[in-house]
């Protein structure tokens, strides 16, 4: 896709039979239909009506706030597409909000100011009973002094989860609003249906241009055309042993949410104990260049060499905002950047990053976003669901579980009882 680019630097001694066979095992996974999100950037037409008819028939001119409710994956993806598409034209002027945390001072803080009147409240769980959810939702109702049963919580909140949840049935008695996820998508892999899809149409994106992207991925990927994602695939997978650790250097502070969200994405998927009972995982670390020029890169260039990186460059920030011809009394040292962008700035720092991570022997790939606009969004949520699940198939673990968190609500629950 022209939008954005990928280059490897490092040694390409990947045999074509690994490419072909990694590429059969992850066309057998979208062919067995168990796996929803491979099909959401081509299958959702009614959910994309639905929408459209749900935001046509509310009168929205009174709300000024988007409220997400929801924790992990409910927000990740939808925080990370709003921070990257937040300059775009398309966006309105509603303030969205996110109430993930069971931190109580981050919940005072937030929700002091919120009332029913100008607020919209959207509840996301794909169970349906995510315990900082449901319990942000109880003080909620606490603060607007609303019953469990009062048919007022319809006007101001609308529910997206899987069909049948306890949430969905609880939504059913009261008429409430619900978007529903489909069953075989799992939680951290749902940005695309209607857990980001509701919140980001509300904002004014073009979420059909979104899908459009990823669908522009997952056609080039599956006609046999992107083989740089398999070969990234097998070599993290090949060097897990001496290089465990997964660094993702974007440079763009848009891309901090981004980075979040790939982290979520990497570690709740790949951290699993594999077939034969071997601890399995690639640890993902999120950077933000050039801010974390002045820390984490020097643990990089000269700490130990256990890190594949990742740098993810913007080519067109889409803004000519100047550093002006100003000559500072005792620091002329630094007048070589006057009259030159701050885009041709993070961009040259982004190059020379990219030359001494090089220069080390430490192994690197570039990826180049032309221009953050719906497309190349919806293109880069795909790009990282499809390499996490090439990796999984290659640790030979289950990709879409987390028994390990489940584990740890097992043992909270306990502790209440």
């Amino acid at each position: 896709m022209g939008l954005v680019k990928q280059e490897l630097f490092f040694k390409d001694d990947i045999k074509s039979s690994q490419i072909d066979e990694l590429f059969l095992r992850v066309k057998s996974e979208l062919d067995s239909g168990k796996i929803g999100y491979y099909h959401l950037p081509n299958n959702q037409s009614t959910i994309l009506k639905e929408i459209e008819t749900f935001i046509n028939s509310k009168d929205l001119e009174p709300i000024k706030n988007i409220v997400i409710l929801g924790v992990g994956g409910s927000s990740l993806g939808v925080k990370a597409i709003e921070a990257m598409l937040t300059h775009s034209k398309n966006r309105n002027d509603k303030r969205l909000i996110f109430l993930e945390n069971v931190d109580p001072i981050e919940i005072e803080k937030r929700s002091r100011d919120l009332k029913l009147s100008n607020s919209l409240f959207i509840l996301t769980s794909k169970s349906g009973s995510t315990i900082e959810t449901t319990s942000i939702l109880k003080y909620l109702l606490g603060k607007f002094e609303l019953s469990c049963s009062d048919k007022k919580i319809k006007e101001s909140f609308i529910f997206i989860t899987d069909e049948d949840s306890p949430l969905d049935l609880w939504a059913k008695t009261l008429d409430i609003k619900t978007f529903h996820i489909p069953k075989n998508v799992g939680g951290r892999f749902s940005i695309l249906s209607p857990v980001g899809l509701v919140p980001l149409a509300l904002l004014g994106y073009e979420i059909k241009e979104i899908l459009n992207g990823a669908l522009d991925l997952k056609r080039s990927f599956f006609a046999k055309k992107e083989d740089q994602i398999l070969k990234k695939a097998i070599y993290l997978v090949a060097n897990e042993k001496n290089y465990p650790i997964n660094v993702l250097f974007s440079y763009s502070s848009s891309l901090r949410y981004f980075n979040d969200w790939f982290v979520q994405l990497w570690a709740e998927s790949l951290g699993k104990i594999d077939k034969n009972k071997k601890r399995r995982g690639l640890t993902p670390i999120g950077l933000i260049g050039s801010l974390d020029q002045h820390s984490f890169l020097q643990l990089i260039i000269e700490g130990v060499k256990n890190k594949i990186v990742t740098i993810i460059k913007i080519k067109n920030f889409q803004s000519n905002l100047k550093i002006p011809d100003i000559k500072l009394p005792n620091l002329s040292k630094v007048d070589f950047i006057n009259n030159h962008t701050f885009q041709e700035l993070i961009n040259a720092q982004c190059d020379a990053t990219r030359k001494s991570i090089i220069e080390q022997d430490i192994d690197l790939d570039l990826i180049e976003i032309d221009t953050l606009n719906e497309q190349s969004v919806g293109y880069m949520i795909y790009y990282y669901e499809l390499l996490t699940s090439l990796c999984g198939i290659l640790l030979e673990i289950n990709t879409y579980d987390q028994p390990g968190v489940e584990y740890g609500k097992k043992i909270l629950k306990e502790k209440f009882e």
